[in-house]
């Protein structure tokens, strides 16, 4: 994990791979819950047995679940020593995906901070993610995420 001493060393780190968080397993619980909680309930998501016949071969996280790890996965990258007051998700500019995570599989993100910039309410970072899978050459997503850092 890369440590900035505040928001505004994190902001000199423009244009830098930040790096990576740790690998995390997908797990059909927790497809099972993205389910419930999004009303997504589609067998090639929560039914194992009817998805080992289908073109995966097994079940596949949603899209969206994959999408919203990316918190999660953000906060193992870097840190800051002296933290602002609060962060919140802004936006998202563009996502892309590019490939299914089957269950059991592991992901990570790697995030390359590519803009930083003052308005009148703090920090609006511009992060690029990339989620891969481990074992395989194409990664499960990209993303360009908004966060915004108020002091």
């Amino acid at each position: 994990m890369r440590t900035f001493t505040d928001i505004n060393a994190l902001t000199a780190a423009q244009g830098e791979h930040l790096g990576y968080s740790q690998w995390h397993t997908v797990t059909q619980e927790q497809i099972n819950l993205f389910a419930d909680a999004t009303g997504d309930h589609q067998w090639i998501h929560v039914d194992p047995e009817r998805a080992a016949q289908g073109p995966f071969q097994a079940t596949i996280a949603h899209g969206f679940l994959s999408l919203s790890m990316l918190p999660m996965l953000a906060a193992e990258i870097y840190t800051l020593e002296k933290p602002p007051s609060m962060g919140i998700n802004y936006g998202l500019n563009r996502v892309r995906f590019l490939q299914p995570v089957v269950v059991g599989k592991r992901v990570r993100s790697g995030a390359e901070l590519s803009d930083a910039r003052e308005n009148d309410r703090g920090v609006l970072l511009t992060v690029k993610h990339q989620v891969d899978i481990e074992g395989e050459s194409k990664p499960a997503l990209v993303a360009e995420t908004l966060s915004l850092l108020v002091p």
